[in-house]
């Protein structure tokens, strides 16, 4: 896989300008802020989609973190921007995931701001998804939350909310939810998550497969599942009755995760047929890499197994940002494996999801 290094990144590699060997330098954190810094720039310099859209309630995401880690005025400028520009408002939906996504972005400014206006449509968008039925057309959509990528962008509004509300009515409904989809679309021989009923395998073994005969499992839908994991447990109190699934579910997908990493760090766009899909894919990879970064600093994941796993995907991550500060490798808007990516391509999701690793890489011991 072709690298392309940023120009912090190529001067700490190549003249060590850290004191560290070259295996180490991105691991610094005068080096994980710069790029951090600068890949949130360089996209919130290159907009792509309504503000409101999924794929910027992504971006947006990891630009929280990209805000926390660095202190950057610039970036919290720029979030609070666009919640006034946009009212506080969730996008046209108020049943689909994907409408409020962004919606995690509001209320995290709102801890800040303490502004209830911030978040106020907010509340009364999840109130009509709690006091209404999903509007099925009775194909796929058989519950709320019927595809992986939504346990990303739904339950941590929820968990969010209930947090700064003190309303568990949206802790129990995300359990529901998150559990309905759980039922149907996790595979519990793989440990992974089909991306919906398209890709489960029929009881007589009927279904989509990959060239070499093994199940469909998307890495950006897996890294969806794990990243969303991940911002319900960051949420929900620590005495909440279902916190153990929850963590019990982010150890068993951790584990066959890491056992699917490739040589170059990276994980491929289908998990289980990697010699189909050559090159290393950034957005489901850098959510693996924030997950289980995550697991580790916070006592969830063994430290001595996983510790290697996040490191080796930091540097093949870090090498995926070019000089600009554009986020590349990233497979194009979808809802399977693809090949249609290169270093040249990029998703505002993409640099979300490095955000996101970044900002746990910026915290782990090592």
């Amino acid at each position: 896989m072709k690298k392309i290094f940023t120009g912090l990144a190529l001067m700490a590699l190549s003249v060590g300008v850290f004191g560290q060997s070259s295996a180490d330098a991105v691991f610094r954190k005068k080096f994980i802020k710069k790029v951090m810094e600068d890949a949130s720039a360089w996209q919130l310099q290159h907009p792509k989609h309504d503000a409101k859209d999924w794929t910027n309630g992504a971006f947006y995401a990891g630009l929280v973190a990209a805000w926390k880690t660095t202190k950057s005025k610039s970036i919290f400028n720029a979030l609070m921007t666009m919640g006034d520009t946009g009212s506080w408002r969730p996008y046209k939906r108020w049943y689909h995931a994907d409408d409020i996504t962004v919606c995690q972005t509001y209320i995290d400014l709102y801890e800040r701001k303490k502004d209830k206006a911030m978040i106020q449509p907010t509340i009364d968008t999840i109130n009509k998804l709690l006091a209404n039925p999903f509007p099925t057309k009775g194909r796929l959509e058989v519950i709320k939350w019927w595809w992986c990528d939504a346990l990303f962008m739904a339950p941590p509004v929820l968990v969010k909310l209930a947090q700064v509300t003190g309303n568990k009515a949206y802790l129990d409904s995300n359990d529901v939810y998150f559990k309905q989809a759980y039922d149907l679309l996790y595979n519990n021989e793989e440990h992974l998550f089909a991306r919906d009923l398209n890709y489960v395998i029929k009881p007589d073994g009927s279904g989509r497969k990959e060239a070499n005969g093994q199940k469909v499992f998307w890495s950006r839908g897996n890294g969806w599942v794990m990243g969303g994991i991940v911002r319900i447990l960051n949420a929900l109190p620590k005495d909440h009755a279902t916190r153990s699934f929850y963590e019990n579910l982010l150890k068993e997908i951790a584990a066959r995760v890491s056992s699917l990493q490739q040589t170059d760090g990276l994980w491929r766009a289908s998990l289980l047929d990697p010699a189909s899909y050559p090159g290393g894919e950034v957005s489901g990879s850098g959510f693996f890499c924030y997950a289980i970064t995550w697991g580790i600093n916070n006592n969830l994941l063994d430290k001595k197994q996983y510790q290697p796993v996040v490191e080796k995907a930091w540097r093949a991550l870090a090498n995926c940002v070019n000089q600009e500060g554009r986020v590349g490798w990233v497979q194009p808007i979808g809802a399977s494996p693809g090949k249609n990516f290169s270093a040249d391509s990029w998703e505002v999701y993409g640099t979300g999801a490095f955000l996101l690793a970044a900002s746990e890489i910026y915290k782990l011991k090592r």
